[in-house]
């Protein structure tokens, strides 16, 4: 059976995360995901004198045998002689050149995982403004709110928590995951006016390109349409900023055969999760639901209409 890009791509990247168990502080290496603090207090001062980067063992030995022979170590400004300007003469040759082969065109990166910056909930977090916390029970782990859900003003937590969605490092993504789907279940009424704040966190989120963000996302979102009336209808005008990325990995489904797929426990399929999210936008997103999601996503076909 033939894989395609996407799902390949997809499925070497959970395997990396398995293999190695340094993938995260690869990433925060790398700049793909943001980096703590550098203290539990806070971040240093921006005058204080932080160590400087070691040279490597070979690079120090290195330049202690060329010192011990009264060698100077070369420093990246001098300017060296480039091949062929220099008085030694040059070779000649009437051997026809060979034909360079033609570089293949580059990537498009349309799957390619994008910098996931640090979001409004991390820094809420940090400063102590946020009435959740982490309440470890066992072997398992609580949220425990500080305040009572009902009481809180969903014009500013919410966006603040869906914002949040987009952080891969704990305890900053249990709490917002968490945090959202409580808010969603016991918000009823409040939350259909807060549906415009939240379309630009999601687009965010979605936009970082990261299979378990999207994930996460698309779960949400399933949690968002199916927690009140007209929600759904609500977030018809804008399929515009949430559909594209929808589009990208639509197609990315793995055929493994009689292999077991352990992303199926955990709804880590992504094919299968998109194709499920939109059966939801257009059975609770009213008449004009479908045509929206099909200029989008031409490839979708309806699950309401008669074929």
């Amino acid at each position: 059976m033939k894989v395609s890009p996407a799902a390949q791509l997809i499925h070497q990247d959970e395997f990396s995360r398995i293999v190695r168990p340094n993938a995260k502080k690869h990433d925060k290496h790398m700049g793909k995901i943001p980096k703590g603090l550098e203290s539990p207090f806070g971040d240093f001062p921006q005058d204080y004198a932080r160590p400087k980067a070691q040279l490597g063992r070979g690079s120090s030995m290195r330049i202690a045998a060329m010192a011990s022979m009264g060698v100077a170590y070369p420093s990246a400004t001098e300017n060296f002689q480039t091949k062929g300007t220099g008085s030694g003469g040059m070779s000649s040759s009437i051997t026809p050149r060979k034909q360079q082969p033609l570089a293949p065109p580059p990537k498009a990166g349309a799957h390619a995982r994008r910098e996931i910056k640090a979001s409004e909930f991390r820094r809420f977090y940090d400063r102590g403004d946020l009435p959740i916390q982490v309440q470890h029970a066992g072997t398992t782990n609580k949220v425990f709110w500080k305040v009572d859900i009902d009481k809180l003003d969903y014009h500013h937590y919410l966006p603040i928590f869906f914002d949040g969605l987009r952080e891969r490092e704990d305890p900053y993504r249990f709490l917002a995951v968490e945090g959202a789907h409580n808010m969603l279940e016991r918000g009823g009424s409040k939350i259909l006016p807060v549906v415009p704040q939240l379309i630009i966190p999601i687009k965010t989120a979605l936009n970082t390109r990261d299979w378990e963000v999207v994930a996460t996302i698309l779960k949400v979102l399933q949690s968002l349409v199916l927690s009140g009336e007209m929600i759904g209808e609500a977030l018809v005008p804008y399929y515009r900023q949430i559909l594209p990325v929808l589009n990208i990995f639509k197609n990315s489904k793995c055929n493994i055969g009689d292999s077991i797929d352990y992303g199926q426990q955990k709804r880590l399929n992504l094919g299968e999760l998109i194709e499920e999210t939109l059966e939801v936008f257009e059975m609770h997103g009213g008449e004009d639901a479908f045509i929206n999601i099909k200029y989008m996503i031409p490839t979708y076909e309806s699950c309401v209409l008669a074929s």
